[in-house]
């Protein structure tokens, strides 16, 4: 059985997705009614979640370290816990550090969500990162998930917030900064700025609380903002001169 602490967006994605293969629990704010939720998953306390031999937190990064020293107490010797956080080198480090070495863990970011993920997960992206897990454990998980129709992207904590920093981070901080500039639909536009127009909206549907998290907690992010308006400062200049 899987134990999944959290049941926002992601959470009931993914919720929904694994119990097609496996009984799920749940525990989270939202609202937990059985009428509501998908076949074969069923709401929990928050203590027999962390009980189960799958444990997948599902909350917003500002909020993982304090609910893993909530959830530490009851995670069983043996059970693996998979974060899926869009930063890796910090929940790492926090999962190291508050899980004792009975307990496997690693290290995920599923490079889709509700939106993106409308359709299924065929062709979808998850990034894995192997922080302390069995290879026979590792290998189950890695098939799982491409039987699944995911493409599984193996790295490190450290190259994948590098270059999430770019891809994920840096994309949000341009969609933000045409929400900030007014950017809208124009009878006389381009393909190029219906493009623009594309990352404002997929970035819209994420939380602030996402936005601002993984700008915060990313130790890169801030070094891809700066290299980005640098540039901008450079073309700016190259017109004004």
């Amino acid at each position: 059985m899987i134990g999944i602490i959290g049941y926002g967006r992601f959470g009931r994605l993914a919720a929904r997705h694994l119990a097609e293969n496996y009984p799920v629990i749940v525990c989270g704010r939202r609202d937990l009614s059985p009428e509501k939720m998908p076949h074969n998953v069923r709401a929990d306390s928050f203590q027999n979640v962390c009980r189960q031999r799958i444990v997948i937190p599902c909350m917003p990064i500002s909020s993982f370290k304090d609910v893993l020293a909530a959830a530490a107490p009851f995670i069983k010797p043996g059970a693996l816990v998979a974060d899926v956080c869009s930063v890796k080198v910090k929940p790492v480090q926090w999962m190291k550090a508050a899980l004792p070495q009975s307990v496997s863990i690693l290290g995920t970011h599923p490079m889709f969500g509700p939106d993106s993920a409308s359709d299924g997960l065929g062709g979808m992206k998850i990034a894995l990162c192997r922080v302390r897990i069995a290879e026979g454990q590792y290998g189950k998980v890695v098939s799982f998930l491409e039987r699944s129709g995911l493409e599984v992207i193996e790295t490190t904590p450290e190259e994948h917030d590098r270059q999430i920093a770019v891809s994920l981070a840096l994309t949000h901080f341009i969609g933000r900064s045409l929400a900030s500039f007014g950017a809208r639909e124009l009878a006389i536009d381009t393909e190029g700025y219906k493009r623009l127009l594309h990352i404002l909206d997929v970035v819209e549907h994420d939380t602030r609380q996402l936005f601002s998290d993984m700008h915060r907690y990313n130790p890169y992010a801030k070094e891809a903002r700066a290299a980005f308006m640098n540039a901008m400062a450079t073309v700016e200049a190259e017109l004004n001169s």
